[in-house]
């Protein structure tokens, strides 16, 4: 049995993309004080006009933390892979912490590892034991990086249903110097796994070295060209044994602007509140849902939590009880998934405004 994967069309009324001119962005990613306040304000009013005050809840299970690729911002780079403890779990681990996320009430799972043909085949392997164990009730995601078309075809048909590939970055030249690879190879397999079958996430880092107001205001305007149906963005955190681990931290003011410029942009998105804003700035995942986020994670990673060093062993690591809490100062609700179940709501836009 496979998840739902065809939910209901857009409410009718619901807002259609804004799309501001090149100096209205830029004016925006720089706003403080009452502009600030403002954009944040119109972006949170678009979010409740399409979900209300949902916020969707997922569980993380961290995979594998062997990567092939060489991030220079990423503690887990392949540099790096003989020095760090390494870890894949198994796909009967993977079900336990699995099982974890159902006893939660929870029915978003999100499997991520680093970027290894082994991680893939150990949630290939994993997949429909879990589509089964919640009766098929369940969305999940994965990020597992570039796979190719058939990796990401078979991935779909065994349950998963969404893909997450970030960018980063679209600058081509700043994509080179921290990821070693083309931005247009990241792309082109982005577009092979939404021809996989799957509805597709990026996402971007904000504050990386070389970049400006200007290059933030391209990553939105490169984002419309994509259209995605989910969308993140980090503040730059600095780890340690990196080549950027003396790079200051990106400052959390960007990046919740840029969040309230997605919401703004692209209203059906599902746009989460990232662990990064509360590393960087504590109380940052409330502003991050203050500014039109819909979405947070929780990690049920378990004993390997500590080996997965996305941030190095010093990042911020969600848990439900700071979910609640951060729920409750904002006025929201936790919800299960829009795709899944009867009260499942269409996260992307109708297609006439596609």
């Amino acid at each position: 049995m496979t998840p739902e994967t065809t939910a209901p069309a857009a409410h009718p009324g619901t807002p259609a993309p804004l799309r501001l001119s090149r100096e209205e962005l830029l004016a925006a990613l720089r706003a403080r004080g009452e502009e600030q306040r403002e954009l944040h304000a119109a972006a949170l009013n678009v979010k409740k006009r399409v979900y209300g005050d949902d916020v969707v809840l997922r569980g993380v299970i961290e995979t594998g933390n062997v990567c092939r690729v060489n991030c220079t911002y990423c503690p887990m780079r392949r540099d790096n892979n003989r020095d760090n403890s390494s870890f894949f779990m198994s796909a009967s681990e993977i079900l336990e912490r699995a099982g974890h996320i159902k006893d939660a009430g929870i029915n978003v799972i999100l499997l991520q590892a680093g970027e290894t043909p082994k991680a893939a085949a150990v949630v290939l392997e994993a997949l429909p034991r879990i589509v089964a164990h919640f009766d098929g009730a369940v969305e999940v995601i994965l990020n597992l990086g570039s796979l190719g078309y058939q990796s990401y075809r078979r991935l779909r048909e065994a349950g998963a249903t969404t893909y997450i590939l970030k960018h980063e970055t679209s600058s081509d030249l700043l994509h080179a110097e921290t990821r070693f690879e083309k931005l247009s190879q990241r792309i082109q397999e982005w577009y092979l796994a939404r021809d996989a079958g799957f509805r597709m996430g990026t996402g971007i880092i904000s504050g990386l070295p070389g970049q400006d107001y200007e290059s933030l205001a391209d990553e939105l305007v490169f984002l419309r060209s994509m259209d995605p149906d989910m969308i993140s963005v980090s503040p730059f955190v600095p780890a340690p044994d990196t080549p950027m681990a003396d790079v200051p931290p990106g400052n959390v003011d960007d990046a919740l602007n840029f969040l309230a410029l997605t919401r703004l942009e692209h209203p059906h998105a599902l746009i989460p509140s990232v662990s990064a804003l509360e590393k960087n700035a504590s109380g940052g995942q409330g502003a991050g849902i203050a500014a039109g986020a819909n979405v947070m994670t929780i990690n049920f990673t378990g004993d390997h939590q500590g080996e997965y060093l996305i941030y190095g062993k010093q990042r911020y690591v969600v848990k439900t009880e700071h979910v609640s809490r951060v729920l409750a100062r904002n006025g929201a609700r936790r919800a299960g998934s829009v795709w899944v179940g009867s009260s499942a709501r269409r996260a992307t836009a109708p297609a006439a405004a596609r």
